[in-house]
């Protein structure tokens, strides 16, 4: 059962006369019992609803509909399952106090993967979620699996969940697709152990469509946990020579390259990135596979079709680890357009260690480092520093307060080439 908290104004919701505090029962005979269901089912064209209204009468409602049509119905966020394991590289341990409650929870919900693409290791779904994921052909889902060895794995994850290689065979025997990930952790999962996994998850091919191998992620405040260490140099380019090779004799025998390195180990060993075609569909972009690959790509474009404008000038910022990336591009793109663009490197020091991508930065890091610097008409803040659908950091600093801070106009942009460039064409817009 699901209460419906919205009704938009227009929508086939509000003509059947629905309203908030009403619930949701059953769609064609399928009973409703989270926000999953709702969308897998509505999408039907001949409908039948089954609903309580808050008055407690019952109604069902029969009709037609396009099956992309939306009802305009909202219901509350379904909370997540919560993460049973005690993995040794969990960034949820690693991150400093005070900050808000909502970042110290674990998620681990296999709804959520298939919703929103979010990773899940699976380690706290039995036989009845199995079955709902076979069932509701939940597919693509998104399956973290660090290690196909099972003793390796648990000490991993901190805790034993299904034998992963038996539960993936079965998704995939019935049709469920996935995506799934390694973080590497040098000397526990890397060297042997990883060949093994990038083998035992390519003999499931195409079920399994794609692994990303990801270093891990470390903070300065690893307190009382497993020593850990990111990939030196020589690691790096020694993971990246592998992962080649599997992609040429991967490429050779089903026509993709399977596994993908992240954008970080290329730049921690210094090695040129491939073109993004070598990226295929791009699946793993959201894991960071590809990321500067595509900023590259549509840098060309931008850089292509940009024209001489007069415009007071800007700024921006970003992370260290793409700092050079950026400031080349904003270097021709100030001789294409004649407006001077600053770029400032923010080293994010509110997580204490290796943490360099821009997505991670906070407001008070972003003011402490840019405070007393000209920063020209506006401070262009991409957008993926800043909470979904929110202008406010990962420190809970709004984006207002960022630039009264500063004494700046800031102004909010999509964090891509094309976003700084509409950016410089339409002021504010």
């Amino acid at each position: 059962m699901l209460e419906i908290i919205f009704v938009e104004p227009g929508s086939i919701g509000e003509e059947l006369e629905l309203e908030p505090g009403d619930s949701l029962l059953s769609i064609n005979g399928e009973v409703v019992r989270d926000l999953l269901d709702y969308q897998l089912h509505v999408q039907d064209e001949e409908l039948l609803l089954e609903v309580r209204k808050k008055n407690g009468e019952l109604w069902d409602l029969e009709f037609e509909k396009d099956s992309f049509d939306s009802l305009g119905l909202h219901f509350p966020h379904p909370e997540p399952t919560q993460c049973g394991n005690n993995c040794i590289f969990c960034f949820v341990h690693q991150l400093p106090r005070g900050m808000r409650r909502t970042l110290y929870v674990k998620d681990e919900d296999f709804r959520f993967s298939y919703l929103y693409g979010a990773y899940v290791t699976l380690t706290n779904i039995g036989e009845e979620e199995v079955e709902r994921i076979i069932q509701q052909r939940l597919s693509p889902l998104y399956v973290s699996v660090h290690a196909t060895e099972e003793q390796l794995r648990t000490r991993m994850l901190g805790r034993q969940g299904l034998p992963i290689l038996e539960l993936l065979q079965r998704l995939t025997a019935a049709g469920i697709k996935l995506h799934t990930q390694v973080v590497l952790c040098p000397g526990i999962n890397d060297g042997e152990a990883l060949a093994r996994t990038i083998e035992d998850l390519f003999r499931l091919h195409p079920g399994v469509l794609s692994l990303a191998v990801v270093p891990v992620g470390l903070t300065g405040y690893r307190k009382r946990l497993p020593e850990l260490r990111p990939p030196s140099t020589e690691e790096a380019a020694g993971i990246l020579q592998t992962l080649h090779g599997y992609q040429q004799r991967f490429v050779a025998e089903c026509g993709s390259r399977f596994v993908f390195a992240a954008d970080e180990l290329y730049l921690k060993a210094g090695w040129e990135f491939p073109e993004v075609e070598a990226y295929e569909e791009l699946a793993q972009i959201e894991n960071g596979v590809g990321l500067i690959p595509v900023f590259r790509a549509e840098a060309a474009e931008v850089l292509a079709e940009a024209v001489s404008m007069k415009r007071p000038g800007v700024s921006t910022f970003t992370g260290e680890s793409m700092l050079s990336e950026l400031t080349a591009f904003i270097a021709r793109l100030t001789e294409k357009t004649g407006i001077s663009i600053q770029v400032h490197g923010v080293k994010n020091e509110f997580f204490g260690g290796f943490v360099t991508v821009t997505g991670l930065l906070t407001g008070r890091d972003i003011v402490s480092q840019l405070q007393g610097r000209d920063l020209g008409a506006r401070l262009l803040v991409p957008d993926v520093v800043l909470r979904e659908g929110e202008d406010v950091f990962l420190d809970d600093m709004t984006l207002e307060q960022l630039g009264r801070e500063l004494g700046v106009a800031v102004e909010k942009i999509s964090a891509s080439p094309w976003g700084i460039y509409e950016a410089l064409e339409h002021p504010g817009s």
